[in-house]
Formats: C-alpha cells, structure tokens, sequence
C-alpha cells in the first residue's frame, strides 16, 4: 500500500508542475496582459509602463518568469497581488473559508440524499419511486448551475421573500442564524446536480452487490433480509464510492465558482473571476495550483481511505 501510495505522489507532483506551466503560459500569452488594467485610465505614459514592467519583471523571457515564479512558490512566496499589492496567500485565505463552507455543507446534503434516494431505488428497482428518482435525476443532471441559481433568488428571494438573494450575511448581523440564513440558496443549488451524481452512482453500486454470489448465499442460509442490506450489501457498496468522493471535487469547484458568482457569494470562485477580469495574475496562478492541490490530495485520500476500507489494496502492496 505504501509503494502505491508513493507512486500516486510522483504523479501528482510531475501533474501539479505541468499545470503549472500550461497555466502560467495560457495567463502570460492571452491578449491584453496584465498592463491593460494600468493604461485602461489612459494616466500613464509610455516610461510610466516601462518602469512597471521592469518591476514586474514581465520584460524577460517567458521561461525565466516562470522558473523566478515556481522558485518563489516552492519558497511559500506566491507573489503579491497586482490588483491590490496584499500577498496572494493572505488573499487565498481570506477567501477559503466561505468556499470550504460552501462546499461541505453543499457535499454533505447531496451525499445523504443521493445516498438514501441511490439506496431505496436499489432496493425497489423498477417501482414508482426508481423511475420517479431516474427521472428527476436526469433533469437535475440537465439544469445549468447559474440558470438553477436565477431561479432560486427570483422565487424564494424576490417573490416570496423567504432568502437572502446574496452575500454571507446581513450587514450588522453575523449571528449563526443569519449565516445558516444565507447558506440556505448556494447550499442547495450546488448540492442539486451532486445529489444527481450520487444517487445514481449509489444505486449502480447497490445493484452490482446485490447479484453477488456471496449475497445469495446469506439469503440461502436464512439472514434476515435487512441485516444482509445493512452489513453485507451496503458496506461493498460504499467502496466505490468513497474514489468517487476525491474525483467528485473538480466538479464542487467549478460548481462553486458559478454559484458564487450568482449568489455573490465571497469565497474563492468569485475571488477567481474577479481576478481574472483584472488580469490579475498571481492571484489567478495561485488559485488555480491551490485548486490542482486540493483535487490532487482528494484523490490521495480517496486511495487511503479505499485501502483502509478494504484490506486487500494494503496487503497486496499496490
């Protein structure tokens, strides 16, 4: 287990330094650059712009950037803002929280409703409730996030009133309640196409389990039906799904970007389009190696996690 585990880090690091040099190439090469923002005013003459160049260090060759840049970040030295000339990571920080919020409240609602909704259809396969829940599975699998999100803030925030159309939380109030409060919207938008996910991936597990040899013969051998559903079938049937778990996040993220956006929302999404339309640089680079960390160490946890739940990955060593 711990040989895989090793040559899972490999990987991860040869993947983490090639996102890295797409990214920084793609930013770097994209028309505009990040002087549009300081002549947009038309204020600064041409030595103005020289000077900035000069201190960004934008007039070298793009391979020396990028290595002065990686060196930094391997240092823990990210740069400072264009925008806002704060380090990037005291600005990465300060937006963390309120995504990390965002996304575990949104993962934990979808895994027990998917799971529940993935369980029951498995079991009563084929009834009114299975072809009920594929159904709208396919719906919430076809809603555009940002189009879900509209929706929401104009029934439950313009017409009856019941949330918040925005923000964290009410200016002068940041009680739990008032948070809770705010979190309601995002929350369910965002768990609404991970719901889709899960319980489909949950009833294809449960499906596959219940016409296993093993299964049968508990059955033969006269255990009750529900001790068989509860210790044999779904124990198996959760293995896939805890990989599924560390691949699941690119999909939180990206989610989490438009439901921002929409519900104004201050975490790291919103922080990534702002910065983006300020061609602000170091904050986008470092948003996007934080993003590529963050999925890549899901995936490693998914790996632990399935090798601790099933003892054979450990002992057989891969």
């Amino acid at each position: 287990m711990s040989g895989f585990l090793l040559q899972r880090l490999m990987q991860a690091i040869l993947l983490l330094l090639i996102v890295s040099m797409i990214g920084f190439a793609i930013l770097h090469l994209a028309p505009g650059g990040p002087l549009s923002q300081f002549a947009a005013g038309g204020e600064m003459n041409q030595e103005d712009l020289d000077r900035i160049i000069e201190q960004l260090g934008l007039n070298r060759p793009l391979p020396v950037q990028y290595a002065e840049w990686l060196w930094r970040m391997l240092r823990g030295d990210w740069g400072l803002s264009y925008r806002d000339q704060q380090p990037v990571l005291h600005i990465i920080a300060g937006h963390l929280g309120p995504t990390l919020e965002l996304m575990l409240t949104s993962t934990l609602l979808a895994m027990m409703i998917g799971a529940w909704i993935g369980i029951i259809g498995a079991v009563k396969r084929y009834s009114l409730f299975d072809s009920v829940a594929t159904i709208g599975t396919m719906i919430a699998l076809s809603i555009p996030t940002f189009w879900f999100g509209l929706v929401v803030i104009y029934v439950f925030s313009v017409g009856l009133g019941w949330l918040p159309s925005g923000n964290r939380f009410t200016i002068g109030d940041g009680s739990f309640l008032n948070r809770l409060h705010h979190l309601v919207g995002p929350c369910v938008v965002l768990a609404l196409v991970s719901t889709a996910v899960w319980s489909r991936y949950m009833r294809s597990s449960m499906l596959d389990v219940i016409n296993q040899d093993f299964v049968r013969t508990a059955r033969a051998k006269g255990v009750p039906e529900r001790r068989i559903l509860l210790q044999h079938v779904l124990r198996n049937a959760l293995l896939p799904m805890i990989t599924i778990t560390g691949l699941h996040v690119p999909s939180l993220l990206s989610g989490a970007l438009v439901t921002e956006t929409v519900f104004t929302w201050p975490g790291m999404g919103r922080l990534f389009l702002d910065s983006i339309s300020y061609r602000d640089y170091p904050v986008v680079m470092g948003i996007l190696m934080f993003t590529a960390v963050m999925v890549l160490l899901g995936s490693l946890l998914a790996d632990l996690l399935y090798g601790v739940a099933d003892p054979r990955i450990a002992r057989s060593g891969r």
